[in-house]
């Protein structure tokens, strides 16, 4: 295996598992939910939270018996392929990569966004591409030093955020989350939706380093469950006490009639210490933690999603090869950076954010499908770890996902039919490899 030019090496434990997993996620605590409360206030994201807070444990469960039954760094691409044939396993993969390829664009944009704040005299955009190029190339060095640094930068960012709890939670008010709590209806509910879904994204990344861990029969449901279970806790701590300090309006609009603001913590917190305070300028800083902890360990999941393509040629094979002495996915990552870049450029976060969550519920479909057409079909599979509550789980996280996929897709029609437009690019690319 080691000799192969495609192998990957095995080096990841549960402990860096769990801190993958809240590492590619965490940031979604720090920006971006926020913006969903302009569309459906805290009522309509909140109720839109529980449910996809819901879909997101039984979709962890059931996607997780899959991982440990087939260990690949193509994740959903290797399980849709295996389940349910070709086409099928280009759909779930290229989903995937979508997920994990628009997903940091709009991180960087938050990381540029966040140092601003220190240096207003450097352009957002410029910080942003230099992030790029600083954790592409630190995911190049090898997937141990990456996983690590990885590890330290979320155990900042997640206490960080239990400090910025417990302050906003001096000055909460419930009254603050009851006012104008639904301004558009519940339409505004089902158009919250992408952003109750960033509080998740990209959690089914750990099962994309399943073939770089040294058990992952064992490792991978210690280190999913635990993610998942750090992250609804997060989840809930974040979003009441934020809108608590001052209301939801607080921490979308800097000020009244201003563009929706990136940066929803430092506004709340603002609210409370002032911006000349210590705090303030902590979580400013540790903040960054947060950022770039989902910023650099989307891009390594990222990085194994394309490898697999490119492996089985459902993508020109050159992104399929592993660097030979360092053992990580050199081309895939490197493309995926450009292309990164492109999307960055456009300056729209939420359209990025919705684009990026058209990818990952495609994926949580195709899944589920493959998951039942497994059951059926493969049913002597070793599976070292089995989903509790089956069929319930694996239908639940089925029908919730494609609920969601429906509204999204009727509140952003414009954006829908660029994302199918990219998939059927891709489609042709996948016929003329194969």
């Amino acid at each position: 295996m080691e000799t192969q030019p495609t192998a990957l090496k095995r080096t990841l434990g549960p402990l860096m598992l769990w801190g993958l997993g809240v590492g590619y996620v965490i940031s979604g605590m720090y920006f971006g939910w926020n913006l969903g409360l302009a569309e459906g206030g805290t009522l309509g994201l909140g109720v839109a939270t529980l449910f996809i807070i819901i879909m997101y444990i039984t979709f962890t469960f059931s996607y997780t018996e899959m991982a440990c039954a087939i260990p690949k760094a193509g994740g959903a691409f290797e399980y849709a392929r295996r389940g349910l044939g070709k086409n099928w396993g280009y759909l779930a993969g290229m989903a995937q990569s979508i997920e994990f390829i628009f997903a940091p664009p709009a991180i960087a944009a938050a990381i540029g966004a966040y140092f601003n704040i220190f240096f207003p005299e450097i352009s957002i955009t410029l910080i942003a591409i230099v992030a790029y190029f600083i954790f592409t190339l630190l995911n190049i060095s090898g997937v141990r030093f990456a996983a690590l640094f990885e590890l330290v930068i979320t155990v900042f960012a997640v206490v960080e955020l239990l400090i910025f709890a417990g302050v906003s939670y001096t000055v909460f008010e419930v009254e603050n989350l009851t006012y104008n709590a639904l301004p558009n209806g519940w339409g505004g509910a089902f158009a919250a939706i992408p952003f109750a879904i960033w509080f998740f994204l990209a959690i089914e990344g750990v099962a994309n380093v399943a073939e770089e861990t040294k058990n992952p029969q064992k490792d991978i449901v210690r280190g999913f469950g635990s993610a998942l279970l750090t992250l609804v806790v997060l989840c809930i701590l974040t979003f009441t006490s934020a809108v608590g300090v001052d209301g939801w309006e607080s921490i979308v609009y800097p000020s009244p009639g201003a563009d929706a603001s990136d940066s929803p913590l430092p506004l709340a917190l603002g609210k409370i210490v002032g911006e000349s305070h210590i705090l303030y300028h902590l979580l400013i800083t540790v903040g960054l933690f947060g950022l770039v902890a989902s910023f650099h360990g989307i891009i390594l999941a990222a990085g194994r999603s394309t490898l697999e393509l490119g492996r089985e040629r459902y993508v020109s094979p050159i992104l399929g090869k592993v660097h030979p002495k360092t053992q990580t996915p050199v081309n895939a990552l490197i493309v995926n950076m450009l292309i990164g870049i492109l999307a960055l450029l456009t300056g729209k976060t939420g359209e990025i954010i919705t684009i990026a969550c058209f990818g990952a519920l495609t994926l949580y479909i195709v899944s589920m499908i493959a998951f039942f057409a497994l059951r059926k079909n493969q049913p002597d599979l070793e599976r070292p770890f089995k989903v509790p509550v089956f069929p319930l789980f694996p239908a639940v996280a089925l029908v919730i996902a494609s609920i969601a996929l429906l509204a999204m897709s009727v509140y952003n029609l414009n954006l829908m039919l660029i994302y199918v437009a990219i998939l059927a690019v891709g489609y042709l690319a996948f016929r003329w490899y194969q």
